[in-house]
C-alpha cells in the first residue's frame, strides 16, 4: 500500500497575499481522495518528533535550539521567509517526522511519499527559502547512522538548486547529491552538488527529458545506491511564478514516470517529498502534484 505522510499542521496560516501556497497540502489530500487515487487508509499522521537526535545529526545545535525557542536573530529569520512561531516550528518538525516514517514505509513497500517536505534550502547552520530543517537530508543521515543504507542518491528535480542539501553532504561520500535546476534562478549563489545540471530559461519537455533519461540511469550504474530520495517539485512547469523553465504539466508527469519507473526497475526504494509549486492557479499545482501519486499507484500497487 502507498503510504503518504499528512498532518493538518502542514496547512499553516499565512498573511494574505503571501506567495507560498500553503493551502496546497490540504487540497492535494482532498483531491487524491476525491478522485480515488488514495483513501484515508493511505495516509498516516506523523507524530511530533520528541527525540531530536536525527535532526541534530544534520543541523547545528545552536541553530536548531534557536528555532525551537523562537530566538533566531531577525536577519536569519527573514531569510526563511515565514514569521516564526511555535506552531510553525512544530510543523517543520512534523514534516521531518513524516519523511523519517515514510522512509521506513519505502523500505517496506518500495515507495512512500510526504505531501510536504523537500526542504532542500535548509543548510546545516541556517534556513532560507521557506526551508528550516532539511527533511530528506535528516532521513538520509539516519539511514546511514543506523546502517540501513550504505549508499544514497538524492535526486532533486525542483526548479531551484538544492543548495542546503549540497552543503550538508559536501564531505559525505556515501550520499551523492544530484540537482537539475534552472541556471538563472534562486539561489543566485549556488553550492556545489556532486552533480549539478543547470538548465537554460524556457527549457522544454523534450530537452529536459532527454537530459534526465541520459543522466539518471548512468548515476545508478556508477554509484549503486540502495536508497533514493526524490525531491519532485512541480515548479518546473512554464506557468510557475518562481520558475524559469518551460515544461508542460504532461512533461512534468513524464519526468515523474521516468524517475519512478527507473527506481522500480532497479528495485531501489524511493521516498518522495513534494517540494515547490507556485503556479498562479492552485488547481495547476494540485494537478501537477497529483500526477506523482497517480503514477506511484499505477507502477507499484
Amino acid at each position: 500500500m502507498l503510504k503518504i505522510a499528512y498532518h493538518p499542521i502542514y496547512n499553516h496560516p499565512l498573511p494574505k497575499r503571501h506567495r507560498f501556497p500553503m493551502e496546497k497540502y490540504e487540497l492535494l489530500k482532498l483531491q487524491l481522495i476525491y478522485e480515488g487515487t488514495a483513501t484515508e487508509e493511505n495516509f498516516f499522521e506523523p507524530e511530533l518528533l520528541l527525540n531530536h537526535k536525527p535532526i541534530l545529526a544534520v543541523h547545528d545545535a545552536e541553530y536548531f535550539y534557536d528555532l525551537l525557542n523562537i530566538t533566531l536573530n531577525h536577519q536569519a529569520a527573514l531569510k526563511i521567509g515565514f514569521l516564526l512561531s511555535e506552531r510553525l516550528i512544530a510543523r517543520e518538525i512534523c514534516i521531518v517526522s513524516g519523511t523519517l516514517k515514510a522512509t521506513e514505509y519505502a523500505l517496506k513497500h518500495g515507495i512512500a511519499m510526504n505531501i510536504a517536505g523537500g526542504t532542500h534550502h535548509a543548510y546545516s547552520t541556517h534556513g532560507e527559502g521557506f526551508c528550516m530543517l532539511n527533511d530528506q537530508a535528516i532521513a538520509a543521515k539516519h539511514l546511514l547512522q543506523e546502517q540501513i543504507a550504505k549508499q544514497i542518491l538524492i535526486v532533486d528535480l525542483d526548479v531551484h538548486q538544492g543548495n542546503g542539501t549540497a552543503e550538508i553532504f559536501q564531505n559525505e561520500s556515501r550520499v551523492f547529491t544530484f540537482s537539475m535546476h534552472a541556471k538563472n534562478n534562486y539561489p543566485f549563489q549556488k553550492e556545489q552538488s556532486d552533480l549539478d545540471i543547470e538548465l537554460d530559461d524556457n527549457t522544454n519537455d523534450h530537452t529536459y527529458l532527454e537530459i534526465l533519461k541520459t543522466t539518471l540511469p548512468q548515476l545508478i550504474t556508477e554509484h549503486q545506491p540502495d536508497f533514493i530520495f526524490y525531491q519532485c517539485g512541480v515548479d518546473i512547469i512554464a506557468s510557475d511564478k518562481l520558475g524559469k523553465l518551460g515544461l508542460s504539466i504532461a512533461g512534468c508527469k513524464a519526468r515523474d514516470r521516468f524517475v519512478l519507473e527507473t527506481c522500480k526497475t532497479h528495485a531501489i526504494p524511493v521516498m518522495c517529498s513534494m517540494g515547490g509549486g507556485y503556479a498562479p492557479e492552485i488547481k495547476t499545482i494540485i494537478e501537477a502534484h497529483s500526477n506523482t501519486y497517480r503514477i506511484a499507484q499505477e507502477l507499484y500497487f
